[in-house]
């Protein structure tokens, strides 16, 4: 952990300040602040004690609204609609610019280079000084006509159906040759074929001439066909098979259809690199004007790092200023500590921390001031060598006149603040309120939960597990990988570590592919819905609601506010949605149920005195006092081991922030044995205090005879595991290797490695 800065820079009296009065958002009590404009103000507390509910549900919202405000209805109605926090009063809001961790997503056009827009410089500097020139910009763009390749529309990659796995030629029609479950034989539109009077339904389809074989899959004009179904008999154009599974599969946004349709028709694609451009989404024209011997697509394809230095050798006196253009935009990237990106990289692969710190590069070459920037936890994902790069990049957006909100757990950056608001004093019902307001050095001494966390060293285990067996990949290449063979050793705590781009995650992904019944809890989505609630996501829904339907004698259903027992005034919500079209949509707590959700009848009947409401609104601690069904308390003790006991069991997941969804999502794939267990950056999202408890859930799950790998960057959980893979020496190109294998102890001596030598700093 660094030490506190000898000064901090940019204090001084200021009179002007953001003031929330009586903040009641989420869990907030009664909250009143006073924050001062032109400063670093970062955040804290535990996970679910109220940070977000200040920075981002009531701040961020209420500065949005307004701001829509100025515009015209017209624009407005075309807006985000965004509704009044509860607080009674918001005062000397500025402009704020939301910088957050969802991911970047975008479609499969949307690459690093695009969504930074140096890619669009690049366009330009190729249209001024590429040979022979293509034409203008959009001549090198993949989502222009112009530019794109016409075999795969500029995506690099095609997706055809395998016709292989769709037919079984050495089956006939009749006996099933068609594998795709929609077209086969039987269902409606099977019939199709087996009743097509120009093909043979029982001839191996291996049989069919040139001619029958072409009928089957693009048919011909004017053909038709009688099939049966559940509306009749009737008589319809012939399509063929290749034709209507285009059609319906390939032309058609499978993002739209079901997850079970999508899976399906996945397994009968075959995808792969486009054998017309190779790749580089552009046409023949595009790819042959060269700059240095270098097409458009060799550079978007080169490491950042190295893009530059190629860039500033152009001197030409037209080109020049443009390529120093995008050398400038580069030179932020670098700075971020994402240099070892390439521009055509698409931005649905990157990292949550990866996607935040490349929206805020943008931002840097901005000169607006007077803004209110606000971050969520953007060292997530940073290596502790790394975080240094944030905070100067947070300490220039201040420089500039802006106003900085950082919610935060890291002590590197909380340090670097001018002012700290810590929540708390606990989580859910236990937070809410502010606990500590002042300087990181006053925080250090203010004897709150943060303050002595933040005064802590680290200690390195004395004593390590021995291994029980070993788990190996063997000649891994992928991305950066350098043809890697490592050993994990098997029950104990692996930590496999190095700084962003090193090559960790893809290490643990070849692992898990070579290990496919790991259990692996990783970043991505719980697929939560608006009605999703701790009860229903652990599956302790079903059996609350046979329990009361058994001791009342009810129905099941009528325990559900997803079915008969649902309030009928908010559908079982709890709450009412009120669209004003042109006015702030309003939100209201259902005047019927009182926002318990349930019809009254359905109320008035108990199990023990209680409601189904009254459990729902227990929390995991209270509901593990009530009920003695073994599956609900086992499902509940999993909550309180991942630290979630103080959540209501009928809490919106939507309210959740990313820690708490990602522990709830490790709390319904625990108690196994014998098992393997990999997890992806399991402290992101957790306070200080937090991650001991996250420590001490490893090393019971290794206890019960489990192996558990992570990928990791805090130095607390390194500390503590048995055995570290640490990557590097650093990203990209420069990266691929194992520089360490040992225990935490050896790590504190190993040179060459950044982890080391920030383990070393941390434990002084």
């Amino acid at each position: 952990m660094s030490a506190f800065p000898p000064s901090v820079g940019g204090m001084s009296q200021s009179s002007e300040y953001l003031t929330i009065t009586g903040a009641g958002e989420n869990n907030l009590k009664d909250v009143t602040l006073r924050i001062p404009k032109g400063r670093l103000t970062v955040f804290t507390g535990v996970s679910g004690s109220g940070k977000s509910s200040v920075v981002f549900d009531t701040i961020a919202v209420e500065s949005q609204r307004q701001l829509n405000e100025t515009f015209t209805w017209f624009v407005r109605n075309r807006l985000p609609k965004y509704e009044r926090p509860h607080a009674e009063a918001l005062e000397d809001l500025t402009p704020a610019i939301v910088v957050d961790q969802r991911p970047v997503g975008g479609h499969s056009r949307s690459t690093v280079g695009t969504m930074t827009d140096v890619y669009s410089v690049l366009r330009v500097l190729f249209s001024r000084h590429g040979t022979p020139s293509a034409g203008p910009a959009t001549a090198y763009s993949f989502n222009d006509p112009s530019g794109m390749c016409r075999a795969c529309d500029g995506l690099g990659r095609t997706v055809r159906p395998d016709w292989d796995r769709i037919l079984d030629a050495d089956r006939s029609l009749a006996e099933g040759a068609v594998r795709f479950p929609p077209f086969a034989a039987g269902s409606w539109q099977g019939q199709a074929y087996t009743n097509s009077d120009e093909l043979d339904p029982h001839k191996p389809v291996r049989e069919f001439t040139a001619v029958e074989r072409e009928f089957l899959m693009r048919g011909r004009p004017g053909s038709k066909v009688t099939v049966n179904g559940t509306g009749g008999t009737w008589t319809t154009e012939y399509e063929g098979l290749a034709d209507r599974f285009e059609r319906l599969y390939l032309k058609r946004d499978l993002a739209g259809m079901s997850q079970r349709t999508q899976d399906m028709v996945r397994e009968f694609l075959a995808e792969g690199v486009c054998p017309a451009c190779r790749g580089a989404r552009l046409n023949e024209a595009a790819l042959a004007s060269r700059i240095g011997g270098r097409s458009i697509a060799d550079c978007a394809g080169m490491q950042v790092t190295d893009l530059i230095a190629v860039l500033r050798e152009i001197d030409d006196p037209v080109a020049g200023p443009i390529a120093m253009a995008a050398v400038a935009a580069l030179e932020r990237i670098e700075t971020i500590g994402l240099g070892y990106l390439s521009l055509d990289r698409g931005t649905s692969t990157l990292s949550g921390g990866e996607g935040q710190r490349l929206k805020t590069v943008r931002h840097l070459g901005s000169s607006l001031t007077g803004m209110t920037y606000i971050f969520d936890e953007p060292s997530v994902g940073l290596h502790p060598r790394d975080v240094h790069r944030l905070g100067e990049l947070l300490l220039r957006l201040r420089d500039k006149g802006n106003t900085v909100l950082v919610v935060e757990h890291d002590p590197d950056v909380i340090v670097l603040a001018d002012h700290v608001v810590d929540m708390g004093p606990g989580a859910g019902a236990e937070g809410g309120r502010v606990v500590f307001e002042g300087t990181p050095r006053e925080l250090a001494v203010s004897g709150t939960l943060t303050g002595r966390c933040l005064g802590r060293r680290t200690t390195v285990k004395d004593a390590v597990r021995e291994a029980v067996g070993e788990l190996w990949v063997k000649g891994a290449d992928r991305h950066n990988l350098r043809e890697l063979t490592v050993r994990f050793p098997a029950g104990v705590l692996t930590a496999v570590t190095g700084v962003a781009g090193s090559g960790k995650s893809t290490l643990v992904a070849e692992f898990t592919a070579a290990h496919s019944d790991a259990v692996v809890v990783d970043q991505s989505s719980i697929g939560i819905s608006a009605r999703s609630t701790p009860a229903t996501y652990l599956g302790i829904m079903d059996t609350v609601r046979k329990i009361f339907a058994r001791e009342t004698g009810a129905e099941p259903g009528l325990f559900s506010f997803n079915s008969d027992g649902a309030c009928g005034t908010c559908g079982g919500r709890g709450i009412m949605y009120t669209d004003l079209a042109f006015m702030d949509p309003v939100t209201t707590t259902c005047p019927a149920c009182e926002g318990r959700r349930f019809k009254d009848e359905v109320l008035r009947l108990t199990v023990g005195g209680r409601s189904v409401a009254d459990v729902l609104a227990m929390t995991a601690d209270e509901a593990l006092d009530f009920f003695q069904d073994m599956g609900v308390r086992r499902r509940l003790r999993a909550l309180r081991d991942v630290g979630l006991t103080y959540l209501t069991l009928g809490q919106p997941l939507s309210t959740l922030s990313g820690g708490e969804r990602q522990r709830i999502k490790l709390a319904t794939r625990l108690h196994r044995k014998g098992v393997v267990y990999v997890l992806d950056e399991p402290t992101t999202g957790l306070h200080m205090a937090d991650v001991d408890g996250l420590v001490g859930l490893l090393d019971r799950l290794v206890d019960a005879g489990n192996t558990v790998v992570v990928v990791e960057h805090n130095l607390d959980v390194v500390a503590r595991a048995d055995w570290v893979i640490d990557l590097g020496p650093d990203g990209g190109r420069d990266g691929g290797r194992v520089v360490f294998e040992g225990t935490p102890a050896e790590l504190l001596a190993a040179e060459g490695s950044f982890t080391g030598e920030h383990l070393r700093r941390a434990v002084r």
